[in-house]
């Protein structure tokens, strides 16, 4: 696997470097954006996409707020940085179902055909690839920024058993350690405590204004 100090080669000089930050982003917080900004510097990116996802298919029993409010909160934390843009690859499907990252990756590649794609996942979520919908063509579609977390050690990605070409587009991003939970973030909002050493100012801002969470 390539190591972050060998940012991997796109297929032109010119061509842009695009990588998709899906999630369900509720909130996006400090840790979102410390992951996307490594990412960025470590691998040339000129574009990240947050992604706030409509209904993820492995989290689908789970209530989330609302998508026009998450990507509200997505557009206010992406100005902190000009290679942050928010995205509604994402978006809620008209019939009701889940959002699938092979769509998003698909629509993303027809809408930019000569870019050299990323996707940005935390280790946590890539060890359970085998679950998604049409793996073996994620990993081919898509170069992999896999970002360390708590308790998941990289070296438990061999258990994915990943042929050495696949190994070749996946990229280790070990220099982040930001242990922000949504879930302990979305607790202290119900209690109206103070988060915005957590929490973009303009996303707090966001929060109180629409009284998000607080009936939670």
């Amino acid at each position: 696997m390539s190591e972050t100090s060998s940012p991997p080669s796109g297929k032109h000089e010119d061509a842009p470097r695009i990588a998709l930050f899906g999630g369900t982003f509720d909130p996006p917080h400090r840790g979102h954006l410390a992951i996307a900004r490594a990412a960025a510097n470590a691998f040339a990116l000129d574009t990240i996409l947050f992604a706030p996802a409509g209904i993820q298919p492995l989290k689908a029993g789970l209530t989330a707020t609302p998508f026009a409010d998450r990507l509200a909160m997505v557009e206010l934390a992406c100005a902190a940085d000009p290679r942050f843009a928010a995205s509604t690859l994402d978006a809620p499907q008209p019939d009701g179902r889940p959002n699938y990252t092979i769509d998003s990756l698909a629509t993303l590649r027809g809408q930019n055909p000569q870019a050299t794609l990323f996707s940005l996942a935390g280790a946590d979520s890539f060890l359970t690839l085998r679950k998604w919908r049409s793996p073996e063509r994620l990993l081919a579609l898509t170069e992999w920024i896999v970002v360390s977390r708590p308790g998941f050690p990289l070296d438990r990605l061999d258990s994915l058993h990943l042929t050495p070409g696949q190994r070749s587009r996946i990229h280790l991003l070990e220099t982040i350690h930001e242990e922000v939970s949504a879930t302990y973030l979305r607790d202290l909002l119900a209690q109206n405590q103070y988060t915005n050493d957590l929490i973009p100012p303009a996303v707090a801002g966001y929060i109180r204004q629409h009284h998000l969470y607080s009936k939670r």
